[in-house]
């Protein structure tokens, strides 16, 4: 099967397929998240410049409506835009995006201070508000080697930065790394190809094959056969966090870099409708009288559930069943502390 189906487009986090039938998790637990099987992310967008005044500054910018121009665009700081996430294989971390205090290895520079850091080998990452990152190979003399507009090409750095900040990011990754020169050399070697040559989805998957040389980066390197061995740990947070699952590192990747372009803010809101989904304040009085009803009729199930349990003794049959009491059990509970609420509001 080819790549040659038209591109899909990315559900929201409420349409992504749940445990729950309901669409909704209970647990907050790891859910699986989407196949990118025929996507590629949309990087190779050239965006669009702001209007240029006639001096070249930003006089040509439309006001805000009252006469008065729109106020200038902040200072890119990745705590405000970026989402600290890390990324597991079964249980081993093999990626981290950590904004903890003192840590500088997230900070960006200019093109030009950029070139000062830079050595043959590094793995470079471009960032911007809005835009997905854009990692580039540099293999020395102020040039670096990209995947830009489907096709793998040698670039100034300044010109790949496209008037971007950036900064090193080989610590990101946790594979082991070839050395500097095979790193420049698989680079080099795929300069010029393009289009049905390629074998990487995006920027950042084919900087990290040059890198680490692993064939989970490029497009089809696992199998996929249902499990979902990758995780997706996304930090709401100090205390919480969030859990996708994948069945493939490329398409961890493409949800990764898409969480980055529309940035964290929108991440947060995705997840929030997600996890607390808006509940009605009060039920009508025959709606009650029917919950009470129910849960009168679950309680004594219960306890007839026990009653069987007790008497069935220990055996398979018995272990599979305890998770389902407990949980009934537990809801129960919650259907109480609820009632108790209506009643005395």
């Amino acid at each position: 099967m080819g790549n040659q189906v038209e591109k899909l487009t990315h559900l929201s986090y409420k349409e992504v397929p749940t445990a729950d039938p309901t669409g909704v998790d209970r647990d907050d637990g790891p859910r699986i998240g989407v196949s990118y099987i025929f996507s590629n992310d949309d990087e190779d967008v050239e965006p669009q410049p702001p209007p240029q005044g006639p001096d070249g500054g930003g006089g040509g910018l439309p006001d805000g409506g009252d006469g008065l121009p729109l106020p200038s665009p902040q200072p890119y700081d990745p705590r405000l835009h970026e989402v600290e996430c890390s990324v597991f294989y079964r249980d081993e971390c093999i990626y981290q995006k950590s904004f903890a205090p003192g840590s500088a290895a997230l900070s960006t520079y200019t093109p030009e201070n950029l070139l000062n850091k830079c050595r043959p080998g590094d793995l470079v990452e471009f960032v911007s508000q809005a835009q997905y990152p854009h990692w580039a190979v540099y293999v020395g003399n102020f040039q670096v080697v990209h995947l830009h507009r489907l096709e793998v090409s040698n670039s100034f750095l300044t010109d790949a930065s496209q008037g971007r900040r950036g900064r090193v990011v080989n610590e990101l990754y946790r594979y082991k790394p070839l050395s500097p020169s095979a790193v420049v050399r698989n680079a080099l070697a795929h300069v010029g190809a393009k289009e049905r040559e390629l074998s990487w989805r995006n920027s950042e998957s084919f900087a990290a094959w040059c890198r680490y040389g692993k064939r989970e980066f490029k497009i089809g390197g696992e199998l996929r056969i249902g499990k979902q061995p990758y995780r997706l740990q996304i930090q709401l947070s100090a205390q919480r966090s969030h859990t996708l699952e994948f069945q493939s590192l490329e398409d961890l990747i493409m949800e990764k870099r898409r969480n980055d372009q529309i940035g964290r803010a929108a991440v947060l809101q995705e997840l929030a409708t997600h996890l607390h989904p808006a509940e009605p304040d009060r039920l009508k009085p025959e709606e009650l009288q029917n919950w009470t009803l129910t849960f009168c009729q679950g309680k004594q199930h219960l306890r007839q559930s026990d009653e069987a349990r007790i008497s069935q003794g220990p055996g398979r049959r018995h272990r599979l069943q305890i998770s389902s009491w407990n949980r009934k059990r537990a809801l129960m509970e919650k259907l109480v502390k609820y009632k108790e609420s209506l009643e005395f509001s």
